[in-house]
């Protein structure tokens, strides 16, 4: 069973998960000379962010990625490096070549593409392998999806590519996202689910039969350390 860690609030939890991601990041760069760490967007994070930021934490050596993205302008309020942006990134003392974001002035396929080469080139992959992200952070919909990977998505069952360019047709949009071979094979996944009504599909991936078609965050479920609040494990408990 995957270690599940309960907390009293969103930001309780929020908070838990930001201070372990300092630690093992600080960790990893002590050990490696850098560290590489990919954030997931939305309201939980926010609140992970906003008490990241102001920590007296020395953020040389660590290269931010984005999970997935949305492909709209960096400035619109649906896109999740404006959230992080806002904040994290304008109150941190981080340079911009260490900020690695998915470039949506790009068509989507190309978005992909280019950011896979980024990443690539980072994290120094050789050819025939994937990235290893010292720390990957993501959270979880209402209907199990994480990362920018829905319920009935194909590319649920890519294990070698690095990212790719989805269609969201609940939402109409186009996003990019890093695929299940990348998130699987992170040193480290923290898992940031808060709120009551994830607490019906929390129970299904984390009590029910695997089946990663219909709840893909179970790609990594037993892997990562849940951060939840009492309301998301509501169910766990019936």
């Amino acid at each position: 069973m995957p270690e599940i860690l309960t907390f009293d609030s969103p930001l309780a939890a929020a908070q838990a998960c930001g201070d372990k991601i300092l630690q093992l990041i600080d960790a990893a760069r002590r050990e490696r000379g850098l560290a590489t760490l990919a954030v997931s967007g939305g309201h939980t994070p926010r609140l992970m962010f906003e008490w990241m930021a102001p920590r007296p934490f020395d953020w040389s050596g660590i290269e931010l990625f984005q999970v997935d993205e949305r492909c709209v302008p960096p400035d619109s309020d649906q896109s999740n490096y404006r959230m992080m942006r806002e904040s994290l990134l304008d109150a941190v003392r981080i340079p911009a070549k260490q900020v690695h974001r998915v470039d949506t002035s790009l068509a989507p396929a190309d978005a992909a593409r280019t950011y896979a080469d980024e990443i690539r080139g980072i994290l120094k992959v050789k050819a025939g392998e994937l990235p290893v992200f010292d720390v990957i952070q993501l959270g979880m919909g209402p209907d199990g999806h994480t990362a920018s990977l829905f319920p009935g998505e194909p590319l649920v069952q890519d294990r070698a590519g690095v990212t790719a360019a989805v269609w969201v047709e609940k939402f109409k949009q186009h996003r990019v996202t890093l695929l299940p071979g990348v998130l699987q094979r992170a040193r480290h996944t923290l898992s940031l689910v808060t709120g009551a009504d994830k607490a019906e599909a929390l129970q299904a991936v984390l009590r029910g039969p695997v089946d990663s078609a219909q709840f893909p965050i179970q790609l990594v479920a037993s892997q990562a350390v849940w951060y939840i609040d009492g309301s998301a494990d509501a169910k766990l408990q019936s």
